[in-house]
């Protein structure tokens, strides 16, 4: 298997046969410029797409590819496309690429933006065709400065080199396309906060529907995709359906591959394009290189901060949507991260939380209240001051802050990883309980401290 790492270690040849999103990068980890980017074919799939297909032939084409969303939550991208407008009269329409990658370990959208800008550009250019779109904006994390400044300058390059702009290669469709840096709110993570950001406004997520097909980025029907789903576009459109359903494992019901990773006390951390389905166990050993000499692994996260905890023997897990759902979490990013066996899980699951209260929009009750109030117990229990019930309540708060409870799908993230670990490590939690504290015999959850708000 060949594999791409972020960083020095292990990078052999690639063929884009079998990773189409990062066959073309350089040994030294330098960025590929227009020149080098054409001359590895780079742009034959958007002169295909403006010259031999209509804008339906490749919204069909992505949908029938099966290519679902990369920046976490997996909505087939062609299923997302086809909710655009079929009206002709709404002739204004926006792409905008979600750059914001502010899920805490997780850093493949900064590869590709850094190494192949073009190819990000690319990727638009396809779409934009597809959904009409005479206008898009990648909306970058405020920190990526070194991606800021190679996307500033791709766009610049293609401008001259006519591929974007008016007619561009002659076909008569007009792109253009912007780097916008935002002012760093993990909540601009959620699309239409982070419409509301680009527009000049807090970055609250807004109501729906309506949806912003219809009503998006100053009212006009807009559509958001995250890099790594942009960037596969042009494979698919040069390579075709079938090629790209070939490269994931037998079993898997995602297509084609995704950049996953290893971060924690293993020898090899690292970024790898791998084919959906493969084994937790082959990324964990085979890549990453298992734990660090003197380090056992306790347990794991599959795909960012966001997603719950599981154990050493769900390494057997396959990483695609439904493999991971099967063990009792959700792919999310597909970076894993190895916690060891010297960190304790209040600790941990407190520094978390802490960082999820203060990201939190405050629009809805429940996330702007629920997660302080999941802090104030942790801080207690990693103090070892805590009370009987706060376990209870903690419980509680991972149920009223779940799925369908919060106004967007922050508090439900937030939560997801706190009841994964008192799931599997409660012990953990109940020694932080004050020795003082009247004594656990008969308390039922249902008798536990009420939620009161402000507490």
């Amino acid at each position: 298997m060949t594999i791409t790492s972020f960083g020095p270690a292990n990078r052999i040849a690639r063929a884009a046969e079998t990773h189409p999103l990062t066959w073309r990068l350089r040994d030294d980890g330098e960025p590929l410029w227009l020149d080098e980017y054409q001359a590895k074919d780079g742009y034959a799939a958007a002169r295909k797409a403006l010259a031999q297909m209509s804008q339906d032939d490749i919204v069909q084409t992505v949908k029938d590819s099966g290519l679902k969303g990369r920046g976490g939550a997996g909505f087939p991208t062609g299923v997302k496309w086809g909710l655009m407008p079929k009206d002709e009269s709404m002739n204004i329409r926006y792409l905008l690429c979600n750059a914001d990658e502010m899920e805490p370990n997780t850093w493949k959208d900064r590869m590709l933006m850094e190494q192949q800008p073009h190819l990000l550009i690319e990727g638009m250019l396809i779409s934009a065709r597809a959904l009409k779109a005479y206008r898009g904006y990648i909306f970058l994390r405020g920190e990526y400065t070194t991606a800021a400044a190679n996307l500033n300058r791709a766009v610049q390059e293609a401008k001259a080199a006519g591929l974007l702009g008016k007619n561009i290669l002659g076909s008569g469709f007009d792109f253009e396309l912007f780097v916008h840096t935002g002012a760093g709110r993990y909540i601009c993570g959620e699309e239409t906060a982070l419409i509301n950001s680009l527009e000049g406004r807090r970055a609250n997520p807004r109501s729906k529907p309506p949806f912003p097909a219809a009503v998006g980025v100053w009212g006009k029907p807009t559509c958001v995709n995250n890099v790594e789903t942009l960037c596969n576009v042009p494979a698919i459109v040069g390579n075709g359906i079938d090629w790209y359903k070939s490269l994931a494992r037998e079993g898997s019901e995602d297509h084609g591959t995704k950049l996953m990773g290893f971060s924690g006390k293993v020898k090899n951390p690292g970024l790898w394009e791998l084919p959906f389905g493969v084994q937790a166990r082959e990324l964990f050993e085979d890549y990453a290189g298992g734990m660090r000499d003197g380090f056992k692994l306790k347990c794991w996260q599959p795909g960012g901060a966001g997603t719950g905890f599981l154990l050493p023997e769900h390494l057997d897990a396959q990483m695609y949507a439904g493999g991971i759902a099967k063990v009792g979490t959700r792919m999310g990013t597909g970076l894993a991260m190895a916690v060891d066996d010297s960190v304790n899980m209040v600790s941990l699951l407190r520094n978390m939380e802490e960082f999820f209260a203060r990201e939190s929009c405050g629009f809805c009750t429940p996330c702007r209240d629920g997660l302080p109030w999941s802090v104030k117990l942790l801080r207690a229990l990693e103090k070892g001051q805590g009370q009987q019930g706060d376990i209870e309540t903690l419980l509680g708060l991972v149920g009223f802050l779940g799925p369908g409870k919060t106004f967007c799908a922050h508090a439900p993230g937030a939560v997801e990883p706190l009841g994964s670990a008192i799931k599997y490590f409660r012990p953990e939690f109940e020694a932080g309980i004050a020795a003082q504290a009247p004594a656990a015999a008969g308390l039922r959850p249902d008798l536990a401290k009420p939620i009161v708000v402000g507490a």
